[in-house]
């Protein structure tokens, strides 16, 4: 039995890593390409708000189909769909439509199958791992992902350096074909239990169960909400930073590459802590330690003049991410109702899906206005009084215990 799960997982991640490197080389590429052609706030906070807005439709359904159907098949369809769309892309490209419109279609295209995906990975996962291996094997998937981070900007920039982007968007479209084929060919998993009921499906009443299954519980009612503030506040460190970079110490690929390399490192060695870290007595301990580090890290990306410097904070930053984002998965995970558990993934990232492009809204204008270093420092602080928000909290500290 043992064997099995195993087995099942390391296909599983595997299939997930080959899509997911094509991706990566992708959104690099697009990202610099805007960043450094442009050397626009509006232009990159039209490319977020593309990419990102139609998981606000999308993911509500996606919820349910996770919750109703094959996710192995959803997940595979949507790596499909991905694919079809970056080949038209690359095809313009190559006969020399290459308007950043284009691209900014594209981000919207994509992101509807990663929409209709990420619920569909995050309920799939508990299907296959016992309850007790999750923390481990999550911590692992970040640590794997991170070191596809690590090698997909090197040479992503590489490539960019020598060939046309519409060579990156060929290379994705291989890899996301190729998962499809691991995936279909190699993992055999039965069907989860609702999947099997032979029920009518009513999306919208399945949607609306959802949202009074979080509304009811006071754990996940309030966990949301501190997460909506979060996605909000994080959004400039996410997203503006590659443009400081290029104003404030030089617009040359090399430095994009530097860090995003380094906050792959950090990613991959915050991953590998907390997969081996058993001794967690409560997990929103460690959610309220990894946000407090990324909110001190963004005031030091906000205030540091040296490159070489903001680098290292850079990968402090990058470590953070795996000790908030891995154990409020698991929470979810481990808390959530199995019959709910795609819905509840699915608001979770639609929180994303709308937080993040209402946050770049403003944000992205404003660092066209003012030194994006101010709107790093402001944000930084309010992080790190959420923080202790999050710690207040009886009910969030009560899910947090271990599972009897």
């Amino acid at each position: 039995m043992e064997q099995r799960w195993v087995r099942n997982t390391v296909l599983f991640l595997t299939s997930q890593a080959i899509s997911i490197f094509g991706s990566f080389l992708v959104q690099y590429a697009i990202m610099w390409h805007i960043t450094l052609t442009s050397q626009s706030g509006i232009m990159m906070t039209i490319y977020i708000i593309c990419g990102l807005i139609p998981t606000f439709f999308v993911t509500p359904f996606a919820g349910v189909w996770a919750d109703r159907f094959d996710r192995k098949k959803l997940i595979m369809l949507s790596d499909s769909f991905i694919a079809f769309v970056t080949l038209i892309l690359a095809v313009l490209f190559y006969n020399g439509y290459n308007m950043l419109w284009l691209l900014f279609i594209a981000a919207s295209l994509r992101s509807l199958g990663a929409a209709l995906q990420m619920p569909a990975v995050s309920a799939f996962l508990p299907q296959i791992v016992p309850s007790e291996k999750l923390m481990k094997v999550n911590g692992i998937n970040s640590s794997a992902q991170s070191l596809i981070m690590l090698g997909s900007p090197m040479l992503s920039g590489a490539l960019l350096t020598f060939a046309p982007i519409e060579t990156i968007f060929f290379i994705d479209v291989v890899t996301a074909l190729t998962a499809v084929a691991f995936l279909g060919i190699f993992l055999k998993v039965p069907l989860h239990k609702k999947a099997l009921a032979a029920e009518p499906i009513s999306y919208f009443r399945d949607m609306k169960e959802g949202i009074l299954y979080i509304r009811d519980n006071q754990f996940l009612r309030e966990f949301f909400i501190l997460l909506a503030i979060l996605y909000f506040l994080i959004s400039p460190a996410s997203f503006l930073t590659p443009l400081q970079v290029a104003r404030s110490f030089g617009p040359d690929v090399w430095r994009l590459t530097a860090i995003e390399i380094a906050f792959s490192i950090g990613m991959m060695l915050g991953g590998i802590l907390i997969s081996y870290w058993t001794s967690l007595k409560n997990k929103m301990h460690a959610i309220a330690l990894g946000c407090f580090i990324f909110a001190i890290c963004t005031i030091g990306l906000g205030v540091i003049p040296i490159f070489w410097a903001y680098l290292l904070v850079m990968t402090v930053t990058g470590a953070s991410m795996p000790i908030f984002s891995t154990p409020a998965t698991v929470l979810l995970q481990q808390r959530v109702n199995e019959d709910f558990i795609g819905r509840v993934f699915g608001v979770m990232t639609m929180i994303s899906g709308t937080m993040i492009p209402l946050a770049m809204l403003l944000f992205g204008p404003l660092a066209d206005i003012i030194p994006i270093e101010w709107i790093l420092v402001a944000t930084g602080v309010l992080m790190a009084a959420e923080c202790f928000v999050l710690l207040g909290s009886k009910a969030l500290m009560e899910a947090g215990k271990p599972l009897e």
